[in-house]
């Protein structure tokens, strides 16, 4: 062990769900001398049918706003710390003047964000008191601007200075403050961002993200029965995974760190042993044995197709298209064209009350000989940085699917040969999926 490394560690709900789950937190902590500043979530789920403590903070703010007693609720939020505070054995440390004043700012309507934060606010006063390590509220270190945009500059400088002297400290997650002082939590992803704002305003070696699975799989455990896991992932294949659907970590939680090259570790607090999969900006490591390093789809997706002849001889077709999405306030994920054709591939939920305008539009702007739209289409990303220069793996992904009997509907291969992604039915992506599963990994 280097003693002279930073880690900044964050722990997820699972993880601190109660005082059993504290412990072990605590016992990974005191493992490793570097591991100086701890990122906490709220208390999560102790079991399946159990109620996170977020959200029974929302519920108090939630009838609080209706002007309707949020005794019973707060009771269960107070007896979950102190159960916690309990089995911890912490006799002298108490959180009732706490309890009062946030029960107190609820009912005064503090807001939703407030009353969300307090979660993690209150599970960071009990690990810094139980491991020893000094607490700083998130609220004095991290800002947000006035129209509520993270201000990510003023964060990192004060909280590089505040870093500087606090040896080792908790720093809750989810939250920070505006000018006015008023709270303001993140939009999702929350302690993970917290973290990663913290690692980078201590120059962090490494960020480590502790939760309740052993890294990225590379596949959805749902579908695919025990799924390979992923040792090394870089940062632009998390991002292309994440945004098809997988939910370890999303890339947008990471940015701090990844803009600054800070690698990030996955790991389980329930495993610390299992080596979990390391976030990295480039290696050279490569899989040539599976050559793809994950598989993630989504549903919910339409393709509006255009049909004209000498299309790609008309001079700004495609610019007017896309002017008309932009005058809706529509984004697009792919644009696959041929010479006499162009298709846009966006969000079933964006359709939704504005089909046929949209299609008029579209038909006063290019005048094309045919417009349609097709629903019910799902996208399948295959990634890997494995496949760049490696032949055959497109032939791979299509003769796998063909062979299962899934038609194509789309193919869109990116310029980085960094992913491959098809486009089949809605009925047919976890066959799809299985399919390319057993074509690269078993």
């Amino acid at each position: 062990m280097n003693r002279d490394q930073i880690k900044t560690v964050k722990f997820g709900g699972s993880s601190l769900s109660d005082a059993n789950q504290f412990m072990k937190v605590a016992n990974i902590i005191r493992a490793d001398e570097s591991r100086r500043y701890v990122v906490p979530s709220a208390p999560g789920k102790r079991y399946k049918d159990d109620t996170k403590v977020t959200d029974m903070l929302y519920k108090c703010n939630s009838l609080a706003e209706k002007g309707e007693s949020i005794d019973i609720y707060f009771d269960g939020i107070k007896k979950r710390y102190n159960e916690i505070i309990k089995g911890l054995g912490l006799n002298d440390f108490s959180l009732e003047s706490d309890f009062e004043i946030i029960k107190e700012n609820i009912k005064n309507k503090a807001g939703s964000d407030y009353a969300a934060s307090r979660g993690e606010y209150l599970n960071g006063k009990i690990m810094a008191a139980y491991i020893g390590y000094e607490f700083i509220d998130a609220a004095d270190v991290i800002f947000f601007t006035e129209d509520g945009k993270f201000d990510e500059e003023k964060t990192n400088a004060v909280l590089k200075g505040v870093l500087k002297t606090h040896a080792r400290a908790v720093v809750p997650g989810f939250y920070g403050s505006k000018p006015d002082g008023k709270i303001k939590t993140f939009s999702r992803g929350g302690s993970d961002i917290t973290g990663s704002i913290v690692a980078r305003a201590c120059d962090a070696d490494i960020y480590e993200n502790w939760t309740d699975v052993s890294g990225f799989l590379c596949a959805d455990p749902r579908i695919i029965d025990d799924p390979k896991p992923i040792e090394v992932i870089t940062y632009r294949e998390l991002r292309e995974l994440s945004y098809m659907g997988a939910t370890v970590l999303h890339e947008d939680a990471i940015f701090p760190v990844r803009m600054v090259g800070i690698p990030v570790q996955i790991k389980n607090t329930n495993d610390p042993d299992a080596p979990g999969t390391l976030i990295v900006h480039k290696t050279d490591k490569v899989d040539t044995e599976r050559v793809i390093t994950g598989i993630a789809g989504k549903k919910n997706f339409s393709v509006i197709t255009l049909e004209q002849d000498m299309m790609n001889s008309a001079v700004g077709f495609g610019r007017k298209v896309l002017e008309v999405l932009e005058k809706h306030g529509m984004v697009f994920e792919h644009l696959p064209s041929g010479i006499d054709t162009m298709s846009i591939v966006l969000s079933t939920a964006q359709l939704e009350g504005h089909r046929d305008e949209l299609i008029n539009e579209l038909c006063r702007a290019v005048e094309p000989d045919c417009i349609y739209i097709e629903d019910n289409l799902a996208l399948l990303a295959v990634v890997g940085r494995g496949m760049v220069g490696e032949r055959g793996t497109a032939a791979r992904v299509f003769g796998a699917i063909a062979k299962a009997g899934i038609n194509l509907r789309m193919i869109d291969q990116g310029s980085s040969e960094l992913n491959i992604i098809v486009g089949v039915d809605e009925s047919e992506l976890e066959k799809a999926m299985k399919a390319i599963y057993e074509e690269f990994v078993k």
